[in-house]
C-alpha cells in the first residue's frame, strides 16, 4: 500500500487506482528493482512516504551498508570486505591531503562563518567559472551568474527534477546508467525515470557495444508518450557510468538535436571529465561546443568528488544560461548548501594556476599522477580478466570496468545475477551487478580499479576463487545435461570490446557455420592459457 500510494502521489501522475490496476511491467519505474518489500512492516511512526524512504534500497545499498560493518583492512582486519563496487578514487590521497593541508587552505574570513548567498559565495563561483572555461574547452568565458553550488550532484539531480518536472512526470535516460540517480530524482520529487534500453549487441561496423543513439531515444520516448507519461527531460552521462563510454562532439549534437525537437531540458553530468585517463580519448564537454541547440534547455553539472579523490567532501556545481532554472535551484540551495570554510579550500584548490596561464599544480602534479596511478591500476585488473578469459568493455575513462559475466549464469536470469554477486560478497569481495544499473542482459557487473595494488591483487583472487568454483559446478551440470547452451559462444574480440561484441544464443537443435566454430575456438585459445602451462621443456 505505501508504494502504491507514493508512486500515485499528486500532479500528473494519475490517480490511485488507475496506479493499482496498471501492469507493474508496464509502468516506467520497475519498483523491485531498488526496494526490498520482503518482510517489510510499515511503520505507524512515519507517512506513506517516510515508509517508501525506509525500505527504498538494492543490491547497492544492501552491500554498501555490509562493506561498512566489515571493511577490510590491512592490519586490524584482513579477512574484511574489500570494496570494488563504490565508485571513489582511493589512489591520490598523498597528493590531496597534502594539498588540501597547506597553509592557503586554512584561512577563516567572518564571512565564510555567515550566511552566504545560496548560489555559492561570489569568489567561489567566479572561480569555478574560470575553472570550466579552461577545462571544458568553452569558445568564450562562462560566467558566474550561471553558476551555482550545491553539497554534491546527487542534490543536483534531486533539485533539478523537482524544478523541471511536476510528480509523476518523467525524465529519460539510457541503461545502464548510475543507479543512485533513481533516488535522487524519486525520492523527494516524485520523478519517474523512463528507460531507453542498450544491449551489447553490435549490428555494424561502425557501431559499439550498449551505444546510444537517436532511434533508440525516439522509440523510448514515443513508448512512453503512448503510456501517456510526460516526459520532460533527457539525462546524459559524459564519460558514462557504467560503461566508462566518451561521446563524440557529433554524438552529443545529434542527442542536443533530439531534445530540442521535443523541447527536453538535457541535464548533462560531467563528473569524471578529468578523469579520461589515457591519451589516445579525448573528452568533448557539452560546454566546449561553439553552438548549443537549446543553450535554456541545457544544464551541465560537475564536481571536485571523482576528479580530485574526494568523495568525503560534498561539492558540486550546476552550469545553466536560464536563470529560472538557476534561481529555482538556488532556492533549494538552502537545504544542500555548501558550508563556508569548504567553499573557500574548493576555490583554492581550483585557481592553483602558479605562474603560467594553466593551473600549475592541477596540470603539471596532479593530474599527471592521478592519470598514470589510473591507467596502471586499469591495466593491472583488465590484464587479470584477460587471464581468467572474462569478456568487459575496454575504456579509458572513469574508475570502472564494465564485465560480461555471463558465462557463469546457467539459466541467464536476473535472479541467478544477484545469487552470483551474493557470492563475491559472501567471498569478502563487494561488486556491482547489472540489475543495479538496470542493464537490460543479466550477468553484467560494474568492479571498481581506482585502488591500492595490494587491495586490487587481494581483490582479484578472491573473484578468481568464486569463478574458479562457479565455472566447475557449471560443466559437472553440462555432463548431466549435456545439450545445454554453451555460453562461450556469447563471446566474439573486436577492436571495441575484449572478447565479446554481440550476444548469441546458441542451441542444441541449430546445426553452426564453419565461421562460428572458427570464432569459437579463437576465442577459446584466446582464453587459454593451456598454451602457456603446457610447453615442450615441461613435458620433457
Amino acid at each position: 500500500q505505501a508504494l502504491s500510494e507514493i508512486e500515485g502521489m499528486g500532479g500528473r501522475g494519475g490517480n490511485l487506482q488507475q496506479m493499482r490496476v496498471r501492469p507493474l511491467a508496464k509502468r516506467r519505474v520497475d519498483l523491485h528493482g531498488f526496494c526490498n518489500p520482503s518482510g517489510f512492516q510499515r511503520s505507524p511512526y512515519l507517512s506513506a512516504r517516510g515508509n517508501f524512504a525506509n525500505i527504498f534500497q538494492g543490491s547497492s545499498e544492501e552491500g554498501y551498508k555490509a562493506y561498512h560493518a566489515d571493511k577490510y583492512d590491512e592490519d586490524k582486519n584482513p579477512n574484511g570486505i574489500i570494496n570494488f563496487g563504490t565508485s571513489e578514487n582511493k589512489l591520490c590521497f598523498d597528493l590531496m591531503s597534502k594539498r588540501l593541508t597547506q597553509a592557503d587552505m586554512n584561512m577563516i574570513d567572518p564571512s565564510l562563518l555567515q550566511y552566504p548567498d545560496w548560489k555559492g559565495h561570489l569568489f567561489l563561483r567566479e572561480e569555478v567559472a574560470r575553472f570550466l572555461t579552461y577545462y571544458c574547452k568553452a569558445p568564450a568565458p562562462l560566467k558566474a551568474e550561471n553558476v551555482i553550488v550545491l553539497n554534491g550532484c546527487g542534490s543536483l539531480f534531486s533539485a533539478l527534477a523537482t524544478v523541471l518536472c511536476d510528480p509523476g512526470e518523467a525524465v529519460l535516460i539510457a541503461t545502464p546508467f548510475y543507479g543512485g540517480i533513481t533516488q535522487s530524482v524519486f525520492l523527494y520529487g516524485n520523478v519517474k525515470l523512463v528507460y531507453v534500453y542498450l544491449d551489447s549487441k553490435i549490428t555494424g561496423t561502425s557501431t559499439r557495444p550498449f551505444q546510444l543513439t537517436v532511434e533508440k531515444l525516439e522509440k523510448a520516448l514515443q513508448d512512453a508518450r503512448a503510456e501517456g507519461v510526460s516526459v520532460r527531460a533527457l539525462i546524459l552521462l559524459n564519460p558514462q557510468n557504467p560503461l566508462g563510454d566518451i561521446y563524440s562532439l557529433s554524438e552529443l549534437r545529434d542527442y542536443l538535436e533530439f531534445a530540442k525537437r521535443h523541447e527536453l531540458h538535457v541535464i548533462v553530468d560531467e563528473i569524471y571529465m578529468l578523469s579520461v585517463f589515457d591519451e589516445s580519448a579525448t573528452f568533448h564537454s557539452v560546454l566546449g561546443m561553439d553552438r548549443l541547440p537549446d543553450p535554456q534547455r541545457t544544464h551541465v553539472m560537475w564536481g571536485i568528488t571523482k576528479d580530485f579523490a574526494v568523495c568525503g567532501i560534498r561539492f558540486g556545481t550546476l552550469y545553466t544560461e536560464n536563470q529560472d532554472v538557476a534561481n529555482a535551484v538556488a532556492s533549494l540551495c538552502y537545504f544542500h548548501g555548501v558550508c563556508g570554510p569548504v567553499q573557500h579550500k574548493v576555490a583554492q584548490l581550483l585557481r592553483d594556476r602558479g605562474e603560467s596561464v594553466a593551473p600549475y599544480w592541477i596540470n603539471q602534479v596532479y593530474l599527471r599522477a592521478n592519470h598514470a596511478r589510473l591507467k596502471a591500476a586499469h591495466t593491472y585488473v583488465t590484464d587479470e580478466l584477460k587471464t581468467l578469459g572474462v569478456p568487459f568493455l575496454n575504456r579509458n575513462a572513469g574508475f570502472f570496468v564494465w564485465i560480461d559475466f555471463r558465462k557463469y549464469l546457467k539459466t541467464g536470469t536476473f535472479e541467478e545475477e544477484l545469487l552470483l554477486w551474493k557470492r563475491f560478497l559472501d567471498n569478502k569481495v563487494l561488486l556491482s551487478c547489472g540489475k543495479a544499473f538496470e542493464c537490460s542482459e543479466p550477468g553484467w557487473f560494474r568492479i571498481i580499479f581506482a585502488d591500492k595494488t595490494h587491495r586490487l591483487q587481494l581483490g582479484m583472487q578472491r573473484i578468481r576463487k568464486v569463478l574458479e568454483e562457479r565455472e566447475q559446478e557449471i560443466l559437472a551440470e553440462e555432463k548431466e545435461q549435456p545439450c545445454q547452451s554453451d555460453q562461450d559462444g556469447k563471446a566474439d574480440s573486436t577492436d571495441e570490446v575484449v572478447f565479446v561484441s554481440r550476444h548469441q544464443e546458441p542451441t542444441c537443435a541449430s546445426s553452426p557455420s564453419l565461421g562460428d566454430l572458427i570464432g569459437l575456438l579463437q576465442q577459446q585459445m584466446r582464453s587459454s592459457d593451456w598454451l602457456q602451462k603446457n610447453t615442450a621443456e615441461q613435458f620433457a
